[in-house]
Order: structure tokens, then sequence, then C-alpha cells
């Protein structure tokens, strides 16, 4: 019996296998879905459709520069023992050097992008992963740095990634400890701004109320007039841009200065001039929903059964 093209996309949707393994399958069929099925099942192909329901909430961040194009990733994994595995640390390392080198739009561009290296796709090499380590790998997101230079910082093995992009004409060595103070300072604080200009006007306005109603609360400052009141909550609002804003952010290494006034710092020593453009920070699983186990709930009602 014959197949055609979308006999094979059918099958790989109801699968996940890769394109060329499902063909094959198919023709080893003679084009039966059921027995197609079957023979990837067989081989252990098909494993990997049942480990993708399940959370992957581990893994790693991961962001390098690579050929001065500036890369952030992260890609999950169910347990932080698989995060430490060789074979998971340099898939990682693999889909970052894919992203620096094909530029892909969006993840669905990515996961059919040529992995680095290999004549496999993105995803066809996530899907041997979860053949290889035996648990659920997801590439979920990357970013990308074109211009510019890019530092990168890698916090506790994984657990946060930066990436800050800076403009200068300084050479990526002479900026690196700048840069990578910075992406420090990023990864410790997580602040909410780069800089108080990307402070939207709504953002002001509800900071504004909640302080006007925190002293209307409070008895001293209630019996104190309107003006004087304003006055004090133009105050506060620096210390809101000092709190949320990288760049007007005390500087953690020194305490002297903000974390603007130590990029000047820097750019003066060395004789140039540095920019912050912009940076990104991802931490390994926010967002995603983990899955309790109760281990001890579960043994109980095996038992039981």
């Amino acid at each position: 019996m014959a197949f055609t093209a979308a006999d094979v996309k059918t099958l790989r949707e109801k699968t996940g296998v890769g394109m060329m393994d499902c063909k094959k399958a198919l023709t080893e069929a003679d084009g039966d879905m059921d027995k197609a099925i079957e023979i990837l099942r067989e081989k252990g192909l098909a494993a990997s459709v049942k480990k993708a329901g399940r959370v992957a909430a581990e893994g790693m961040a991961y962001a390098a520069s690579i050929d001065g194009v500036g890369v952030l990733v992260e890609v999950n994994a169910e347990t932080d023992f698989v995060a430490k595995n060789e074979k998971f640390v340099n898939f990682v390392h693999g889909v970052a050097a894919t992203v620096a080198k094909e530029n892909p739009a969006d993840m669905d561009a990515l996961m059919e992008c040529k992995y680095n290296g290999t004549d496999l796709t993105v995803l066809q090499q996530q899907q041997e992963m979860v053949l290889v380590i035996g648990e659920n790998i997801k590439v979920r997101r990357f970013a990308r740095f074109a211009d510019g230079v890019s530092v990168a910082y890698v916090h506790a093995g994984g657990k946060i990634g930066v990436l800050v992009n800076l403009d200068t004409e300084l050479s990526a060595e002479q900026v690196e400890e700048c840069g990578k103070d910075v992406a420090m300072q990023i990864a410790a604080l997580n602040p909410r701004f780069w800089d108080k200009t990307q402070v939207t006007q709504d953002v002001l306005d509800e900071e504004k109320k909640i302080m006007m109603v925190q002293m209307e609360n409070d008895p001293k400052m209630a019996s104190k007039p309107e003006q004087v009141r304003e006055k004090i909550v133009m105050g506060k609002l620096n210390k809101f841009y000092s709190e949320n804003c990288l760049l007007q952010q005390e500087f953690v290494k020194d305490g002297s200065m903000t974390v603007e006034q130590y990029i000047a710092a820097t750019a003066k020593a060395l004789g140039g001039a540095i920019t912050f453009k912009s940076a990104v920070r991802f931490e390994k699983g926010e967002g995603i929903e983990k899955k309790q186990e109760d281990f001890a709930a579960e043994i109980a009602s095996m038992v039981k059964g």
C-alpha cells in the first residue's frame, strides 16, 4: 500500500519521531499507519512520546558569545541530576551554537533548523536526547544579540543565565569584566526595568496611588498638607527607580556609585565609550508549574490497591 508525504507528517505528529524514521517505518509497514506506529514503538523511538507529557522544569540556562554573537538558551529536563549529565550539557551547547549560526525567527523555526554539526533538525536531536537520557527534554526559549558586544554570565551551573549587550568601540576583552559585573547584578537583583526611561506613566501612577493611600493610613502623615505629601511621594519615586531600574540601582560591588556611574567610570578608565543597550535574564524553570510528588501517598495508594 502506497503512502504520501502527508502520511509521513501525520505519523510524525502522532509519535513525535523524526521524518526519516517515520518514512522508514511506513515503508516497512507498507503504508499501514497502525503497523508503522507499532514498528516505531518496538524500536523504542516512540518512547519519547510518553515522556513528552511529563513536566520538565529542571535543566539549565546557558549564555555564551559565539563568533561575536550573543546567545542565551534554556533547555529543560525533568531532574536536576540530568542537568549535570555531560551529554545533556553538550546538547545545550549545541542548541546555543545553532541559534548563533542560523538566526531562527522563533522557537518553531529553531526546531526545524539543522542542529549544529549534524544532518538532524534540533527537534530530531531533542528526540534523540529523550531516548538516550530517558527523560523529557525540551528546548524552551532563546535570545540572540548579533550587534554590539555581548557578555555572557551563567550562575550556579545554569540556574540563571544572563546576556548583557553593550554598544562600544572597545574590544570584547576590554569590556568583559564590566559586562560580567553588570550581568551578575542582573542575576542577583532581577530588576524590573533597565533604565528609568522605560518606566511607563501607568506604572508611576500606580506607585503614586499606593504611596498616597499608605500616607493617608498613617496618622503622622495624614495630618500633613497635600503639597508636603506630594513632595514626599516624589522622593519615594526616586527610591522606586533605584530599587527597580538597573542603571539607577546601587552597584552591588561598590555602594558609592550606581550601575550607570560604574559603566561610565569603566569607559573613562579604558579611554572609550560603553553604552548599556539591553540584556536578557533566564531563570531555569521560571513560570513552569512543577508537579509536587507525594511519594508517601503514592506508595500508600499502591499498597491499598
